[in-house]
């Protein structure tokens, strides 16, 4: 009897082994270079929607009520003044009219101290967590910069804002530090590239160099004493030496430090491009926005000069626009500053290495001078 070859097919894993399959992929995907720039980016929207639904509502219905107030308080003294209290009897008058304007102070300086700029909102208008200011706020609150116009003043606000910046703080560390690594080894490349050029000392010099080596092998393949096999040994050669040369070349490549002159000149020409943009948006002028930039890239972020402050007008899209690009202008200026500092820090790295052989030799060549011997003591004396 033939026996009947079982085909086993192959099965499936379980659906929990699948799921952590995908959900490591995933997590390897987002935590990677790319899409770390994704996860900083939908964590910063998710944190706008979230304060927007925390305080947007609230703070309308807050302000909303101002208005009010001061017809109810306007309303009160004009009973006061006609009604209840003869205006002939001074003293009387100015206690009750002196009483209930205390009050409406009391309650201007407690709605300015959670938030009011001092303009009307009603319930119809918009509030002033839209989704730029918000997406602006969760910036300003991982990058640790903290301008301080916006604020959350409602207890859940406040709750809300400690756990996200726990856990984005962290979030916005690692992108730095992956994005900063990135740029720093494509902008070594590129200025090695562009170091290592045919106009350079090192280049020429190294191209003399092959081109002497070529003529020494050229020699040796057309010298007597190499025989027949003189061609193939210079054909080893050249390869061997082409090849040690573009090792070189690949080795300086990969090695390239970035002057510090260099870094510093990149900072503040990305610092006065903001400050140009930033004056025409804000209506700044150049030292404004060179000042703002310089605060808000540093993380420093006093608060005295903020985007859309020059902008009256609610709901005004040049307001929203700035808003946007302002947190875009934040965002990679803070990773090309990460670049400029880990170029810088390998400049400094190499420079104090290079300290250390140089004093590594002067102590060898020091160590290694012979003392001068007399003659007299060097042979001995003949005793007759």
């Amino acid at each position: 009897m033939e026996r009947k070859r079982s085909i086993r097919r192959r099965q499936k894993p379980p659906f929990a082994e699948r799921a952590k399959d995908h959900c490591r992929n995933f997590t390897a995907f987002m935590f990677s270079n790319v899409g770390i720039i994704f996860l900083v980016v939908l964590y910063m929207i998710a944190g706008a929607f979230m304060f927007i639904a925390i305080e947007g509502n609230e703070a309308l219905e807050r302000f909303a009520q101002i208005p009010f107030k001061r017809n109810e308080t306007a309303m009160r003294l004009w009973q006061i003044s006609c009604c209840e209290v003869n205006v002939f009897n001074k003293s009387v008058f100015e206690e009750k009219v002196g009483n209930e304007i205390r009050a409406y102070q009391e309650k201007i300086v407690l709605w300015a101290r959670r938030g009011w700029q001092g303009s009307d909102i009603t319930l119809e208008s918009e509030s002033p967590w839209s989704f730029s200011g918000a997406f602006l706020y969760s910036l300003t609150v991982i990058t640790t910069i903290g301008y301080g116009n916006i604020v959350p003043r409602t207890e859940w606000g406040k709750i809300a804002t400690i756990f996200y910046t726990i856990i984005g703080m962290p979030l916005f560390l690692l992108y730095l530090s992956n994005i900063g690594d990135i740029l720093a080894k494509s902008f070594k490349w590129i200025y090695a590239k562009f170091c290592l050029c045919r106009v350079c000392p090192g280049v020429a010099r190294r191209r003399a160099m092959r081109a002497r080596r070529r003529a020494r092998t050229e020699e040796r393949e057309y010298s007597p004493e190499m025989g027949e096999n003189g061609f193939d040994n210079t054909t080893i050669t050249t390869s061997n030496v082409d090849d040690e040369i573009e090792d070189e070349i690949t080795a300086e490549t990969n090695t390239v430090t970035v002057p510090i002159t260099i870094c510093i000149m990149i900072m503040i020409g990305y610092i006065f491009f903001g400050a140009r943009l930033f004056a025409d948006w804000e209506n700044w002028d150049i030292l404004d926005g060179s000042y703002f930039c310089f605060i808000s890239l540093s993380s420093i972020g006093f608060g005295d000069i903020v985007p859309g402050a020059s902008l009256q007008t609610k709901g005004d899209t040049k307001m929203e626009i700035s808003f946007i690009l302002c947190a875009v202008y934040l965002l990679l200026g803070m990773a090309l500053i990460a670049m400029c500092f880990n170029l810088m820090q390998e400049q400094v790295i190499y420079k104090i290495r290079s300290l250390k052989k140089c004093a590594r030799g002067c102590f060898r060549c020091a160590k290694s001078v012979p003392v001068p011997i007399d003659d007299e003591l060097k042979e001995p004396n003949n005793i007759n």
